[in-house]
């Protein structure tokens, strides 16, 4: 059979250069010619916010973020930028962060040049959330792509290990769900064994070597590459676990997706075995889920989703949440009995079977 796929790269320019922050944001924002920019940073990062921008034509600091984009927060945010007539945002921070900026740019197009702080890989991405009641809702529009990302490793040393590790599996589960999300190619592949790569790497040497620039070099490219393989192979069965968790439970982004991980990649690595064997291969392993757990163990991963908020009577109604949204095109067959196993198995930090 001939090879035949189709694939879209998204437009994006892409600025990586530890301790370089600061001029290529400068560069970016004068390419954009914008006189009038919204900085948002949540509290903990309004200080780095300020030493990265003080060079811009800043008329709005916002502070509000919160996990998950709640519709209300965005909201305010949206008036916020109407209010100050912004022709531009600098985001600075995490996921929630650059969603925030997503939700402004949705509605109002204004551009957006997204300083990353940890290895969430929203920024690279054209996907969308907002969270209202208990459901979470994401889209993809070119609205919300950032313009351009700079990149700067500096700016994660802040990041408590245990967080750098939550977040660089994150960035992991988009690898490995790229594998066989809905409109997955060989190309999205190519960029999601290559994160994997980067991620099994880096990942360590920030746990051994906090202060260290080069594992957390690597983490935040293989984070990049994870985001762009993502957004082109759209969200697969792992995802739509997590955002339907993340939404009626409000569970931590980064956590819930370093502990479902496992659990997912050994429900669909059997029914996907060119898949298994390439995610394998990028661990340097004989099988992909001895590669994932070889990892997870170095880097003591979050473990259990009783440990981040969700309580065992919970999971029949996730369980109920999550099988209408599962993908015609997983792999494996998904019924009602494996997302219950499944997701107890995770409540629990069970073994992955």
């Amino acid at each position: 059979m001939s090879l035949r796929f189709e694939h879209e790269t998204l437009g994006q320019r892409i600025r990586f250069a530890s301790g370089g922050a600061a001029h290529a944001v400068g560069e970016e924002v004068t390419r954009l010619g914008a006189s009038r920019v919204m900085v948002i940073a949540a509290p903990a990062e309004t200080a780095l916010a300020k030493q990265i921008t003080g060079g811009l034509p800043v008329v709005l600091v916002h502070d509000e973020v919160a996990m998950h984009v709640p519709v209300p927060v965005a909201e305010r945010a949206r008036a916020a930028a109407a209010e100050y007539d912004v022709d531009a945002i600098v985001s600075v921070g995490g996921g929630s962060t650059t969603g925030l900026a997503k939700a402004i740019a949705l509605t109002a197009g204004v551009p957006i040049v997204a300083v990353p702080t940890t290895y969430a890989g929203s920024e690279a991405t054209n996907v969308w959330g907002l969270t209202e009641g208990a459901r979470k809702t994401t889209g993809v529009d070119p609205r919300v792509l950032p313009r351009a990302v700079v990149y700067d490793a500096a700016l994660t040393l802040s990041l408590p290990v245990d967080l750098s590790v939550a977040s660089g599996l994150n960035a992991l589960a988009h690898c490995v769900d790229s594998m066989w999300a809905p409109r997955t190619d060989p190309i999205d592949a190519a960029l999601a064994a290559e994160g994997i790569r980067a991620l099994a790497s880096g990942l360590p040497q920030v746990v051994h070597d906090p202060e260290g620039l080069p594992g957390r070099e690597a983490a935040l490219y293989g984070s990049y590459l994870s985001a762009v393989a993502f957004a082109s192979a759209g969200s697969g069965l792992h995802h739509k676990i997590c955002h339907v968790l993340g939404g009626m439970y409000g569970l931590p982004h980064a956590p819930t997706h370093a502990v479902v991980l496992p659990y997912v990649l050994a429900l669909n690595g059997p029914a996907a075995p060119a898949a298994a064997d390439r995610i394998a291969r990028a661990f340097g392993s004989d099988t992909a889920i001895e590669g994932l757990q070889a990892l997870r163990r170095r880097l003591d991963a979050p473990r259990a989703l009783r440990d981040y908020g969700l309580h065992e009577a919970q999971i029949p109604a996730a369980v109920e949440a999550i099988l209408p949204v599962v993908p015609d095109t997983n792999p494996a067959a998904v019924t009602t009995n494996d997302l219950q196993r499944l997701l107890h198995d995770a409540w629990e930090g069970a073994d992955p079977r």
